[in-house]
């Protein structure tokens, strides 16, 4: 805290830069993105927004761009770029904050948004209008004339994204204590039952899907444990137990599972 750089308030997202560790990015409620030098320990570059910052990604694949996606109290998701240092552009659909951002780990130019609004959004970052698709929970079977809101992905805010290692699958958590999964190429919600995925998160909820195991896993913060789902059955494997207050986040290691 007594860091001259240090964020001010909650640290919401931190991520290694995906080529080398020289550096890493952290955002937080202090409304800031902040670049890292590893080396120095200082900071290299900070951008600043008119709200509380709730994730930010770095695409793992990318070779042709440096374009960090931010989720922000704005309903516009912003791109900036780490070439320029400044705030590329922005891409415009959804109707309230957006809570979690996730780039494609398949195609590079492909990012993944989810907001308070209910909706799941895919980009095409290159395209003018952006907006490839909105997923729809239902998939396009609920009638026109319905009360409800078209195209939403959950009945509550999304505050969870997660793509599959392959990229083919997209899982996302919303308020509704749901959790879904769906085809990342269709968009098509694939119904797979987790049951009730408890979610009272009033933030953006981090979460994992394992790398090369049969059958892969999803770690869920859940209260203060964590649930364990095997991804294609929704069947609830087991609650990792020993947190003594309300776990935020989890990584998994691959090298050794």
């Amino acid at each position: 805290r007594s860091h001259p750089d240090a964020h001010r308030f909650s640290v919401e997202t931190v991520q290694w830069y995906p080529h080398d560790t020289g550096m890493f990015t952290s955002s937080s409620f202090d409304k800031t993105l902040k670049i890292w030098d590893t080396n120095t320990l200082q900071s290299a570059d900070v951008f600043h927004f008119e709200g509380t910052v709730y994730s930010h990604h770095m695409s793992p694949v990318a070779t042709k761009h440096c374009l960090i996606a931010v989720g922000t109290k704005s309903p516009k998701v912003q791109l900036c770029d780490l070439k320029s240092g400044s705030c590329s552009h922005i891409l415009q659909g959804h109707r309230q904050e957006v809570l979690a951002v996730s780039w494609s780990p398949r195609h590079e130019y492909i990012l993944a948004t989810a907001s308070a609004d209910g909706r799941v959004k895919l980009w095409d970052v290159r395209r003018a209008s952006g907006c490839l698709t909105t997923l729809d929970q239902h998939n396009g079977e609920k009638s026109k004339a319905s009360s409800e809101a078209a195209n939403t992905a959950h009945n509550g805010r999304v505050n969870g994204l997660c793509y599959t290692h392959d990229g083919l699958h997209l899982l996302t958590i919303g308020t509704d204590d749901r959790m879904r999964l769906w085809n990342s190429s269709t968009g098509e919600n694939t119904l797979v039952n987790y049951g009730k995925v408890c979610n009272e998160s009033r933030k953006g909820l981090k979460f994992t899907i394992s790398c090369g195991c049969n059958p892969e896993f999803a770690f869920v913060p859940y209260g203060s444990t964590i649930a364990v789902y095997t991804i294609f059955t929704g069947e609830l494997v087991t609650m990792l137990r020993g947190h003594y207050s309300t776990v935020d986040c989890c990584v998994f290691q691959p090298n050794f599972q």
